[in-house]
């Protein structure tokens, strides 16, 4: 260095020839002069390099963040409630005898297609027909003394006319014709009954619908008091979803269907694919307490039997269109101390935190009341590394909320 420079060359003057005293101490305060300047200029270039040092670790604590925004705009949103239903058939029968006897005939196949009135099974109707053949024996029987008794009691007035027969016998006379009158009435009665187990002998389909699994083969005996079926036959065109929301949307329900009838979409169970489109058909007439939630009913034409009865679906009921409100993905939306909110990048490419208030989230977006405008642009994604007025990145194209969300 030139501090030890210097010093060598104040030493060989110091050595040199014949000087005075009083030279050679000015040329050693010289010297010490000389190696005093060069270690104060070592020191401040020192002292430079390391504030450089510090102030280049300073900035590199504040290197951009990347993250991914998208643009707030307004649209027209729809306002969906959400809930878990099932499928329920229309029309649901099991189908079961009504008279005991022997299953004879089995006449349909397993996932038919049924019309009303088609005939899907037979009883030993022999027992049956003999009944109903003996009704009608007992009716011509009591017919016939019923017209032998009324000739007799037109001979009796026609005697008792002429003051010889008393008004007693004319009277028994006129009581026996009424008593067989009654008893032809109750044969025909009995007619009827011995009919209508005949009748009952023949299954027939009470509605249109499909019939699921033959639970009982032929040869079996049947009873019309049997707890199981021989079949169920159930009506899925169309198809009913019964399905709950929290009892607090019973008043926005309630004035959305005084408004116009409901739309309802049914959703598989990933929620992906769309099952059917349907209508709100009712609002059960109590709330679960238990669970404080309400049931809802909706009607599907189900033309293409997507919906299949007993089939867990996710109802989402249409509430209403929200048009010209503002939106972000919902994934923008953060939980603070002091409540919502929201990063928003400023033209400066730095994130400041906006409060802001929201209305219902639809489909991955949420509607912002206040605290967001229209052409903002808000984090989506990389807030956790945010700082206020941190400088930031965007490492995504943006994107408007309605085209980062599904709705």
């Amino acid at each position: 260095m030139a501090g030890r420079d210097l010093g060598g060359y104040a030493g060989a003057l110091a050595k040199g020839p014949d000087m005075s005293g009083r030279t050679r101490g000015w040329w050693l305060l010289l010297a010490v002069a000389v190696i005093a300047a060069g270690g104060a200029i070592y020191w401040y270039r020192s002292a430079g390099t390391g504030a450089d040092a510090a102030r280049g670790a300073n900035s590199a604590g504040r290197a951009a963040v990347p993250v991914t925004v998208a643009v707030a705009a307004r649209q027209s949103l729809p306002i969906y409630l959400s809930g878990l239903g099932t499928v329920q058939a229309t029309v649901s029968v099991a189908i079961h005898s009504q008279v005991d006897g022997k299953l004879q005939e089995v006449l349909f196949t397993e996932g038919q297609h049924v019309k009303k009135g088609d005939v899907l099974a037979k009883i030993d109707p022999r027992l049956f027909q003999a009944a109903l053949d003996q009704a009608n024996a007992k009716k011509a029987q009591d017919e016939a003394q019923r017209v032998a008794a009324e000739k007799d009691l037109v001979r009796v007035k026609a005697v008792a006319l002429k003051g010889f027969e008393t008004q007693q016998n004319l009277d028994l006379q006129q009581a026996k014709v009424d008593q067989l009158k009654a008893a032809v009435d109750a044969d025909a009665a009995a007619i009827e009954t011995a009919q209508t187990q005949l009748d009952y002998t023949i299954i027939t389909a009470p509605s249109d619908g499909r019939v699921g699994v033959r639970l009982v083969d032929p040869g079996n005996l049947v009873r019309a008091s049997d707890a199981g079926s021989i079949a169920t036959l159930m009506l899925t065109r169309p198809a009913a979803v019964l399905f709950t929301l929290p009892a607090r949307t019973l008043d926005d329900v309630r004035r959305a269907m005084a408004a116009a009838a409901i739309e309802v979409q049914a959703y598989d169970q990933d929620n992906q694919k769309l099952l059917g489109t349907g209508k709100l058909l009712l609002v059960d007439n109590a709330i679960d307490q238990a669970t404080s939630t309400i049931r809802l009913k909706a009607m599907f034409p189900n033309e293409d039997e997507r919906l299949w009865p007993g089939e867990f679906v996710n109802a989402r009921l249409l509430l209403e269109n929200r048009s010209n409100v503002i939106a972000v993905p919902s994934a923008a939306v953060q939980r603070g101390p002091q409540g919502l909110f929201v990063w928003v990048v400023t033209p400066q490419d730095t994130a400041v935190a906006r409060r802001i208030e929201i209305g219902p989230a639809t489909g991955g977006a949420t509607i912002i009341t206040s605290g967001v405008n229209e052409g903002d642009r808000v984090v989506t994604d990389g807030q956790y590394k945010l700082q206020t007025n941190a400088p930031v990145t965007v490492n995504a194209p943006q994107a408007r909320a309605g085209e980062t969300s599904t709705f």
